[in-house]
């Protein structure tokens, strides 16, 4: 049984590496976006029924509007879970062969090491190739700063912050959730309740007017799900650093030290640890809806920050992809 399982986690990470996430597949999380979508559409509708009916200026509003994200989070999450657990009890009543199949789709769709490592390299080509306006263009897909005035530092900079911040959510903690949910014969569904959390984050975890209080719930219960691996990659990525090459002792130095330099609890550990693998400062202040929002320094400016960078921490993502996965089935064999 464990070997079963060990093999299937491992099948996934490396149909991966291999095809990514395909434009041509469909990919669940397409689908739990629209579940969320729909969902929030008749929620809202919900609160702002319930605030017309009874008061025209609802003191309860804000307290309703976390309720109902409350509500969403939940249904989402649960929705989700128990979707993929049937899909899989449903192919293991046909056939043990066709479960194989389903546990390790959904497993491989949850890791997203190659679809990262793309979208930072969609940036890094046409930056090599001194070509701005693209790569400007090609970063705003990535991050949600304002980026047509980007300087080539700037650009690089910004790919270099979220490609180290995803190597949690969207590497090392999938993986984790694969494996924890290995120990109990449900490693699909595990995952793709993390799966589920870390979409609704990314579509209404913001600190804005909108989603404040309805997002709220979404945005804490992904710092809960991700606070124990953003720590693990303060260890995870140093070793990553020591085995392409690259300095272990100011990553896990600058990791100690910057480890909280973030509005997030957990964002900071990975861009700490790579900026200190690197040698380079990265955060402080972005423009965002025309407003400068002042944020603080990760790292010490050893050397200025370039191009080549993003290669480098691209590489050290995958390597810290590795070091979680080995790490992770030696404690499944155990």
């Amino acid at each position: 049984m464990v070997q079963t399982v060990v093999i299937d986690i491992a099948a996934a990470y490396l149909i991966d590496l291999a095809v990514g996430d395909p434009y041509w597949l469909p990919h669940p999380v397409r689908g739990i976006g629209w579940l969320i979508s729909q969902l929030e559409a008749k929620l809202r509708s919900m609160v702002e029924g319930s605030a017309s009916r009874y008061s025209a200026n609802d003191e309860n509003k804000e307290k309703k509007e976390r309720i109902a994200g409350g509500f969403l989070a939940f249904i989402t999450i649960a929705t989700v879970f128990l979707t993929v657990f049937l899909i899989l009890e449903f192919g293991k009543a046909i056939h043990p062969v066709l479960y194989r199949v389903l546990n390790i789709y959904f497993i491989y769709s949850s890791f997203a090491g190659r679809c990262l490592a793309n979208e930072a390299m969609k940036v890094y080509k046409p930056l090599a190739a001194n070509d701005l306006p693209e790569a400007r263009k090609r970063v705003a897909m990535l991050v949600g700063r304002e980026t047509e005035n980007l300087n080539e530092k700037e650009v690089t900079r910004a790919v270099v912050e979220t490609t180290a911040e995803n190597t949690v959510d969207g590497v090392i903690s999938p993986i984790i959730y694969a494996i924890a949910g290995s120990f109990i014969g449900i490693a699909a569904p595990v995952v793709y309740a993390f799966k589920a959390a870390s979409t609704l984050d990314s579509m209404i975890g913001y600190m804005n007017e909108k989603y404040i209080n309805f997002g709220r719930i979404s945005a804490k219960f992904d710092d809960v799900v991700n606070y124990i691996p953003a720590r693990l990659s303060g260890l995870i990525i140093p070793l990553a650093a020591l085995l392409c090459g690259k300095n272990f002792k100011q990553s896990f130095k600058i990791m100690l030290r910057d480890r909280r330099n973030h509005k997030s609890p957990n964002c900071a550990y990975p861009e700490s640890a790579v900026a200190g693998a690197l040698g380079i400062r990265i955060g402080g202040n972005n423009i965002y809806f025309g407003k400068i929002v002042k944020k603080p320094t990760i790292g010490d400016a050893k050397k200025e920050i370039e191009v080549k960078d993003i290669k480098d921490t691209v590489t050290i993502m995958l390597i810290s992809s590795a070091i979680t996965l080995i790490f992770g089935i030696a404690l499944l064999l155990i």
